[in-house]
């Protein structure tokens, strides 16, 4: 990986963005913005599950409501998390973190998409509630990734003060 990155580093937009001194700075504003969009969205479909709020809707209005804010926070993240690792790629790359923030991702993306499948085959299984034991569990679970993503996300400036 460390030859992959060296490699990236040398391409004229990895250049670029290291060079520019405005440029990553507002990359990764954008970044923390749209993860902020994201859990938000994903917290409120959340909360929703666990029955702390949003009881007067449908899951299906719950659903609708913040579903297409992940999705589309997701594309904004993929864009800058992008961008910031070709300009920053030995930083990002070689690191645990980083790699550790990647796993969590795929795995909260995969609950979210399963989520959305399921509420769209069978809307009536979310509404009863009462077998809430798996389903608080999971979600519980699937918040917690989201907090470890969002201190993964972090650290991947401090690795050396970690590892090494």
């Amino acid at each position: 990986m460390d030859a992959f990155a060296q490699a990236i580093s040398g391409t004229g937009l990895s250049r670029t963005i290291a060079q520019v001194t405005w440029i990553i700075p507002w990359l990764q504003t954008f970044h923390i913005v749209a993860l902020a969009l994201v859990f938000g969205s994903v917290f409120m479909m959340s909360a929703r599950i666990l029955g702390l709020t949003g009881t007067s809707q449908t899951m299906t209005q719950t659903v609708r409501r913040y579903v297409p804010w992940v999705w589309i926070g997701t594309a904004f993240l993929a864009v800058t998390g992008g961008l910031l690792v070709i300009g920053e790629p030995v930083r990002s790359l070689v690191n645990v973190f980083f790699w550790t923030k990647m796993s969590l991702l795929v795995v909260v993306l995969g609950l979210t998409a399963a989520f959305q499948t399921s509420l769209r085959r069978d809307p009536a299984f979310w509404e009863d509630l009462d077998w809430r034991g798996p389903v608080r569990f999971v979600t519980i679970a699937g918040l917690a990734a989201w907090i470890g993503i969002i201190v993964m996300g972090r650290f991947i400036a401090y690795v050396d003060n970690f590892i090494y």
